[in-house]
């Protein structure tokens, strides 16, 4: 596990493809961002 990892800004795709920016979204809070590999794919 990392905390407090500084990350550059970028841009993303949400849920509802809405184009979010990284900066955007942390004005509300703190985030936890989670990646996994090969959403929704077999095995």
């Amino acid at each position: 596990m990392i905390e407090n990892e500084i990350v550059d800004d970028f841009v993303a795709t949400d849920q509802n493809g809405k184009k979010v920016r990284l900066t955007n979204i942390l004005e509300g809070g703190p985030l936890v961002l989670f990646f996994y590999p090969k959403a929704m794919t077999p095995g």
